[in-house]
């Protein structure tokens, strides 16, 4: 057992190993994953008085998407400076999709998220202009002291200073008794009387580094596991991979319910990725007029100005004209125009952004790359908002942005920092090959079928964050987290706990120690994975068709049936690794399956069939939705907007989360697990 470095000696495996050794727990609510969604599912759940457990196979403490920090709260219409109420606000949030786009956890989020930052506040967490730093300036409202980025009129999306919002949150896990129990890769979901779909009633994993196969008994499990990545584009070589998820979202949390009989949809949606592409800068360190640097001026080599236009095509001649709507709009969602978001949307949410057609008037001669960020040219204000609390709170920007670059001198009072996305014209860097292709890298994208508690078709079984569908951004997955954990605890009070099977546990185990026992040489994890990821570029890409989805669903289920099998590992990291790849083979066959449901074409979905070449017609402005059922996959749908009405279904729901959360019987505890 060890490790081969990279000159071919070989050291010993630094971790006592432990494989074999089986390791039982119990809860009331088992969380699996330990990012924003999870702990503040945790977190949520502890105050209602149940007893929880955390499995996350990283270090809860920084780990998942949004683990090292977070500048903007997003769609906080319930802040106390909001021009806009929730409902008209997540309305619109899923009009400007299309209708594609989770409306239930979307009114969590924007009827909660103020709630959810001020109990973060009371952990410690800064959220507001307490110095009175900005005092007078357009973007804080002076009488709540709250910073606010984007539409500064209606005021609907918070600047916060995040960047230690994680490790707060894992102190108060500890606070509160939590059971975290980290470098646990979960590997599968236990279903009463080990039949797919029933109940869940507990989860299995590995220890990644002692390799010790871990059971837990719960009540009720929440899936906070995040999307796939890796996907289409994996490099073998190691060149690097950009994107916005951590490449080590494998999907895991998918492909377990998926297995278990939960329901999932949206899941033929994928777009071009600006970050896709194993070749592509990083997705920071540049500068950014999308979000974090909103509304940055953008000059070309010379010093010339890029103009800024609104939803109306007017030129806007000052940066407090960015940050306010059109003469056509009640209210903007989002600034920058990016083409990571490259959605059809609704004009009227268009928010003001940079020249659309600045690369043709690049090449025409109008503009000369390179492209820079002039911070220097903006109101004193926002320049040290900009680079204090946006790039200052941002997790991607903290350390290799604002840390690095000051200690070098930089000072935006002063310097321009050249900025690789208008280097084309584009929002970002554009443009990436057709087939390199993402899975919700951003913007809302496919995952677990979930009712207005957030539990999925399995009883016992709820979801949270981004592998819900139609999740999205920071402030989502905290308050579906928040607000899942309140619903699981609730269903746990109402439920007798029962066993897992002791043969579908069994049985798990040995699928999981199964690549330990591969001697011969075969394919490493890493061949697999780009072995998938060519299936998924050859035959599931940009264009598609019957014939290309059934050689896709072929090729994917040879590679699953033979070569998966061959793949082995040599210690409890790789095991983990192997164990996450399967999983993205099954998530890619969970999309193809969905690619072949769906017999209509829609560029809100960013889904072209050449065999069903029509742009959303009206019969299919639905939902497709699948389901693993013996050894097929069972189609149905859902009407659009499915939840009905808003504000009566949340109401209720959130009265009783908040009263549960007020009166759970369980004590704080400074144990640590």
């Amino acid at each position: 057992m060890g490790i081969r470095h990279r000159d071919g000696q070989l050291f010993p495996w630094p971790y006592a190993i432990s494989y074999g050794t089986q390791r039982v727990h119990d809860a009331d609510v088992l969380v699996l994953g330990g990012g924003i969604a999870g702990v503040w599912a945790a977190i949520a759940a502890a105050r209602c008085g149940a007893k929880v457990v955390i499995l996350e196979k990283a270090a809860t403490e920084r780990s998942g998407a949004a683990g090292a920090g977070v500048d903007h709260w997003q769609w906080a219409a319930d802040n106390p400076a909001s021009k806009i109420p929730p409902e008209e606000f997540a309305q619109a949030l899923v009009d400007n999709h299309g209708g594609y786009r989770n409306g239930i956890s979307t009114y969590v989020q924007c009827a909660s998220a103020y709630e959810t930052l001020l109990e973060l506040e009371r952990m410690g967490g800064k959220v507001r202009d307490t110095d009175d730093e900005f005092a007078g300036a357009a973007f804080r409202d002076d009488e709540s002291k709250l910073l606010f980025a984007y539409d500064y009129r209606n005021r609907t999306v918070l600047r916060v200073w995040g960047h230690d919002y994680k490790p707060l949150l894992r102190e108060e896990c500890r606070r509160l008794g939590v059971q975290v129990f980290d470098r646990v890769a979960v590997s599968s979901l236990l279903t009463e009387k080990g039949v797919p779909g029933n109940r869940v009633v507990g989860a299995t994993g590995v220890h990644c580094r002692t390799g010790a196969y871990v059971v837990v008994r719960a009540k009720a499990v929440i899936l906070a596991t995040s999307r796939p990545q890796r996907i289409w584009t994996f490099s073998s070589e190691l060149r690097g991979l950009t994107t916005f998820r951590p490449p080590s979202c494998s999907g895991s949390g998918y492909a377990m319910a998926w297995r278990a009989g939960a329901e999932f949809t949206m899941m033929e949606k994928s777009m071009r990725s600006p970050f896709g592409s194993p070749y592509s800068y990083p997705p920071y360190g540049s500068g950014n007029a999308i979000n974090t640097w909103y509304p940055c001026t953008i000059v070309d080599a010379n010093g010339k100005e890029v103009p800024w236009v609104d939803a109306d095509g007017r030129v806007l001649s000052s940066v407090a004209e960015r940050c306010q709507p059109a003469q056509s709009q009640k209210f903007f969602i989002m600034g920058g125009g990016s083409s990571s978001h490259p959605h059809p949307g609704l004009k009227q949410y268009l928010g003001p952004r940079p020249i659309p057609d600045l690369e043709q008037r690049m090449l025409a001669g109008e503009f000369t790359p390179p492209f820079y960020a002039d911070l220097t040219a903006m109101p004193d204000a926002e320049r040290r908002a900009i680079w204090g609390v946006m790039v200052g709170n941002e997790g991607k920007t903290r350390i290799p942005v604002m840390q690095t670059y000051t200690r070098a001198g930089f000072d935006p009072a002063r310097d321009m920092l050249q900025t690789y996305d208008f280097l084309r014209g584009h929002g970002m860097r554009e443009p990436v090959l057709p087939q390199e292709r993402t899975f919700g890298e951003q913007g809302v994208c496919g995952g677990m079928l979930v009712d207005w508690n957030l539990m999925s078709n399995l009883p016992g079984l709820f979801g949270a964050g981004d592998l819900l569908f139609g999740g999205q951004d920071h402030s989502h997955a905290a308050t579906s987290g928040r607000y899942a954990g309140a619903r699981a605890a609730l269903y746990a009070r109402s439920v007798a706990a029962a066993d897992p099977d002791p043969e579908q546990v069994a049985g798990e185990r040995a699928r999981v120690y199964a690549p330990l026992s591969k001697r011969a040489p075969g394919p490493d994890w890493k061949e697999l994975n780009a072995a998938s990821a060519r299936v998924m570029q050859n035959y599931c890409a940009d264009i598609k068709n019957d014939e290309l989805l059934r050689l896709a669903q072929i090729w994917l289920d040879d590679l699953e049936r033979n070569e998966a099998p061959r793949v082995g590992a040599s210690d409890p990291h790789q095991l983990m690794r192997v164990l996450e790849v399967q999983d993205i083979l099954t998530c890619s066959q969970m999309i193809v399956a969905a690619c072949q449901a769906r017999k209509a074409s829609s560029a809100y979905l960013h889904f072209n069939r050449l065999d069903y070449p029509t742009l959303d017609p009206a019969d299919w402005h639905k939902w497709v939705v699948i389901r693993r059922r013996g050894d097929g996959v069972e189609v149905g749908d859902r009407p659009i907007a499915f939840w009905g009405d808003f504000e009566p279904q949340y109401r209720v729901r959130h009265a009783e989360n908040a009263q549960a959360m007020k009166t759970g019987p369980r004590k704080a505890v400074a144990a640590a697990a």
